[in-house]
């Protein structure tokens, strides 16, 4: 039987569970030596080193495509094309991503576990969309300035292709399209303003991530096509909504940048106690429900709001050296209790 290439992390954890089940008798000596021996630790940690080398030749196609617009050469070539008809490019694009998309789609069914070249393949075939989509724009725009409809139809598009390929991460692209879309049509029916019904940016995505989130929780397992991406909506949605609360916190709802600047901070306090009063209520929330992806993003948010307010009550009204012996010491004490934490987990294992 081949064994099992595991981490040194992952392999002190089975051993403490196999020496566990060993002393309480919940398994005799020979399966206990059976299960140590199906696995080994890896020398090399191979798939972080083809995740990594895929990101970076992703990087490098980016760079090689930017390096061209420094190439006099390639400038001349580039204004000759310039008069190149939309239509063309944009069927050149359209016929580029359903060959990336073809490909990648082939490629995930012949080579299931390589999921960094799959997905890179199918990255490229996003970007093709997305300038595919822009150029169609471009074509059939009237002058009417409506162009989040461009953001609504990849929306649309993504969506149905990270079904059909079953795609995490065009679904991503599919979330991130529709954060988009709903900032240009809100700014569309605001005469492209700050406001829209009296909200500015962060309290808009406040309500759009909330939204987002409690479909992600309550609805999205209901619709079988996209039920597998329930745990990634439920991530982009907690990103949206408490990243736009922390962002409410500091900036109010101001859409003015120099009336904002001539408000003290302790006027918008309220919404600091939101943005501190969500994040704890989602700590809560993972704890009881062992929710590990809400009790991160409610701890994470919670550490982020209180420095928040460290800074803006404290910065500008005690000495500098207070202020960083206070610091000092409020990370000392995350530290202890970490670690106090950390060090009965250990107790445990070892009782």
């Amino acid at each position: 039987m081949k064994k099992l290439d595991i981490s040194k992390q992952e392999k002190e954890t089975l051993d403490d569970a196999i020496s566990h089940w060993r002393e309480h008798d919940l398994i005799d000596d020979e399966l206990a030596k059976q299960l140590t021996d199906s696995y080994e630790l890896k020398g090399f940690d191979w798939k972080r080193l083809a995740q990594y080398s895929f990101w970076i030749a992703l990087s490098c196609v980016v760079l090689a495509f930017l390096s061209l617009f420094v190439d006099e050469m390639v400038l001349r070539w580039i204004e000759k094309l310039y008069d190149t008809p939309d239509v063309v490019i944009a069927i050149f694009c359209l016929v580029l991503a359903i060959l990336c998309y073809y490909w990648g789609f082939k490629h995930k069914r012949k080579y299931p576990n390589k999921t960094f070249s799959n997905e890179a393949l199918m990255l490229l075939g996003v970007f093709a969309t997305a300038t595919f989509i822009g150029y169609l724009g471009k074509i059939i725009d009237k002058g009417s300035g409506h162009f989040s409809l461009l953001f609504l139809a990849s929306v649309i598009v993504y969506g149905i292709l990270s079904v059909k390929l079953s795609s995490k991460l065009i679904w991503v692209f599919t979330l991130v399209s529709f954060g988009i879309w709903f900032a240009t049509e809100t700014a569309y029916h605001s005469n492209w303003g700050f406001r829209f019904w009296g909200m500015n940016y962060p309290l808009r995505f406040t309500l759009f991530g909330a939204l987002l989130t409690a479909f992600a929780l309550f609805w999205q397992h209901r619709f079988k096509p996209i039920k597998p991406f329930q745990q990634l909506s439920y991530i982009i949605g907690l990103t949206y909504l408490m990243v736009a609360l922390w962002l409410l916190s500091i900036f109010g709802n101001y859409s003015d940048m120099d009336k904002w600047s001539d408000v003290r901070q302790w006027r918008i306090f309220y919404w600091g106690l939101l943005s501190t009063a969500v994040s704890l209520g989602f700590a809560w929330y993972g704890l009881k429900r062992v929710d590990h992806i809400a009790r991160e993003f409610g701890i994470i948010f919670l550490i982020i709001n209180v420095y928040t307010r460290f800074f803006e009550y404290l910065w500008d009204n005690i000495n500098r050296a207070v202020f960083f012996l206070l610091l000092a010491g409020s990370f000392w004490y995350i530290g202890r209790w970490a670690e106090r934490i950390w060090s009965g987990r250990d107790e445990k294992k070892t009782s």
